[in-house]
């Protein structure tokens, strides 16, 4: 199990969630992206201009709701030891409840005025913060879940038309593809309904915590059942012959027999 479940693994899977949840915002709740938040910031930056009919109100309220998300993350997770923990198990379960939520009110609240839309994209964007947290405090490089920007950053650069440095080209890869691929299966699930793309979401991110719990159970006790090796074992398994030993406990120079011999000699 535990060679099978990989934090990068899982992160790669979160970072496929977030292409979903990311185009069912853009496409369904007034063009906000739920956890790329450099999107919102820019489409902020160019609505202040005027005259340009981007919307305002649901990219104002997704940024303050994912960092309302991450800094209750956060907050849980300030004095949690490096590593999945329950609480990385716990958040991640809230990412995906917060998800379903979504999900299930999308149909029945619907998306049909800009309040509701704005409602809808905060919540999805709560649920990227804690997500994008969590995967902060497990620290899988190259793999935030939320942005590729900084990973495209290193993968261009590092490659052999940049400075030919060692670089994890694979995983850098994936997670592009991952979010490009999320965001596909976002786009095609909308054609059906909105709702059902944020329900796969919230799925994968279940099962992601789930996984991460129970892999994290199974290295704490194949920790547990090491043997640990004594000091005393470590050592040689018999302790050193005293014979011939002086009388402050070392031993004297040669066997008792070379002794005689030199003292006939003498």
């Amino acid at each position: 199990m535990r060679r099978r479940v990989t934090p990068l693994g899982l992160m790669l899977a979160l970072t496929f969630t977030t292409g979903v949840v990311d185009a069912v915002g853009y496409l369904r709740l007034d063009q906000v992206f739920a956890g790329n938040m450099t999107g919102n910031v820019v489409i902020l930056g160019m609505a202040a201009a005027g005259r340009t009919h981007l919307p305002v109100l649901a990219p104002a309220l997704a940024l303050l709701s994912f960092l309302a998300g991450a800094a209750a993350a956060g907050r849980v997770l300030r004095t949690a030891a490096p590593g999945w923990s329950r609480r990385c198990t716990g958040l991640l379960s809230g990412v995906a409840l917060v998800l379903a939520a979504t999900a299930l009110g999308l149909p029945v609240v619907g998306a049909d005025t800009p309040g509701t839309r704005a409602l809808m994209a905060s919540a999805l964007a709560l649920a990227m913060g804690v997500q994008a947290a969590t995967a902060r405090h497990l620290a899988v490089r190259d793999v935030t879940t939320v942005v590729v920007t900084s990973t495209l950053t290193g993968l261009a650069a590092d490659s052999r038309l940049g400075a030919a440095r060692r670089q994890q080209a694979p995983r850098r890869a994936a997670a592009v593809a991952l979010i490009i691929a999320g965001a596909l299966t976002g786009a095609a699930l909308c054609r059906v309904h909105e709702g059902l793309a944020v329900a796969a979401a919230a799925l994968i991110a279940l099962t992601v915590s789930g996984l991460g719990h129970v892999s994290a159970h199974f290295a704490d006790h194949a920790a547990a059942d090491r043997p640990v090796t004594s000091p005393s074992k470590r050592g040689s398994p018999t302790e050193p012959s005293t014979a011939g030993a002086g009388p402050s406990g070392t031993r004297a120079a040669g066997p008792p027999l070379a002794r005689h011999q030199r003292k006939g000699r003498s």
